[in-house]
């Protein structure tokens, strides 16, 4: 076989995914859920107007609850830590607008972020220990933005305000001197713009469209729980037959038609599978079959 490195590819997700939980969303009150991302119908499509609205709202209140918050934690002031990190400035256009991006959704924007920051750290203390570091910080800035962008691809976090933040630990002379201070101030700031993105982009929109992946995760979780299920069959199934009523039998098979793998189209009603991601323009797509599907007239 040639050598050909242009051909390789690393998936972590191969190994990662099998072992990452299934989201929990049949043990979840709905109210919850919803405010968690999960939808069982579409999310109808909004005008600009709204959407700008909206990410309007969000900005402007997750930078302001940011500044203040770390204003008012004593460790940041002694410190010295900058009201707000810039790179979350394109963190906030990316979770209040084009949230439907995999570069918005919770893993590459908290874990770009924080391989980002680790990155950025640990080349400006590498660069410190030489004398000559104040004159080579466009090398080492250069440097830390390029080891985070590949990290970051290798393991399918890429997240762009990362690039800035692997940058700013280098150059900007408020963000260097953090150290590794600076990421209690990148995952404080993680947090709290994740909570103001889960609450507004809920109202009307539909956000996160995953929280670790769009394809399948917890393969080894589910055949644990086959496994016990088979080695276990009387306790399992006995119980259930015994004390079950028709009326929890109902409700069962209710649950499961709902929360089932199939993906159903009715006129006015898409259900769509936990395990399935769809973009925004798939979404639109089967709503507008909906749409043209005739009303079940019953007989």
């Amino acid at each position: 076989m040639p050598f050909n490195p242009s051909k390789w590819n690393v998936s972590i997700d191969r190994y990662i995914n099998p072992w990452v939980p299934s989201p929990p969303w049949k043990h979840l009150p709905y109210p919850v859920a919803h405010f968690l991302g999960h939808r069982t119908t579409p999310q109808r499509p909004l005008g600009n107007v709204a959407l700008a609205f909206w990410a309007f709202i969000g900005v402007f209140v997750s930078l302001l609850g940011v500044a203040l918050i770390g204003r008012a934690i004593p460790s940041f002031q002694e410190r010295g830590a900058p009201v707000i990190i810039g790179s979350f400035g394109a963190v906030a256009v990316l979770e209040f607008y084009a949230i439907e991006s995999p570069l918005a959704q919770p893993r590459n924007s908290i874990f770009g972020q924080l391989i980002a920051s680790m990155v950025g750290v640990s080349i400006s203390k590498l660069f410190a220990l030489n004398a000559w570091s104040g004159e080579l910080l466009w090398l080492a800035g250069s440097l830390s933005c390029a080891c985070a962008t590949a990290i970051m691809a290798l393991t399918g976090t890429v997240h762009p305000p990362g690039g800035a933040t692997a940058l700013l630990a280098v150059v900007n002379d408020d963000v260097a001197k953090l150290g590794w201070f600076l990421f209690p101030v990148i995952i404080l700031s993680c947090i709290l713009m994740k909570c103001v993105a889960l609450l507004l982009n809920n109202i009307q929109r539909s956000y996160p469209s995953y929280w670790w992946s769009p394809e399948d995760v917890g393969q080894n979780w589910h055949a644990a729980e086959e496994s016990d299920r088979q080695s276990h069959p009387d306790i399992q199934l006995g119980s259930k037959v015994e004390h079950s009523s028709s009326q929890d039998r109902d409700d069962d098979m209710t649950s499961d038609a709902h929360y089932g793998s199939k993906l159903i189209i009715e006129r006015g009603k898409i259900v769509i599978p936990d395990d399935v991601f769809l973009t925004f323009e798939e979404k639109n797509f089967l709503e507008e079959i909906s749409a043209k599907l005739q009303p079940t007239i019953s007989k």
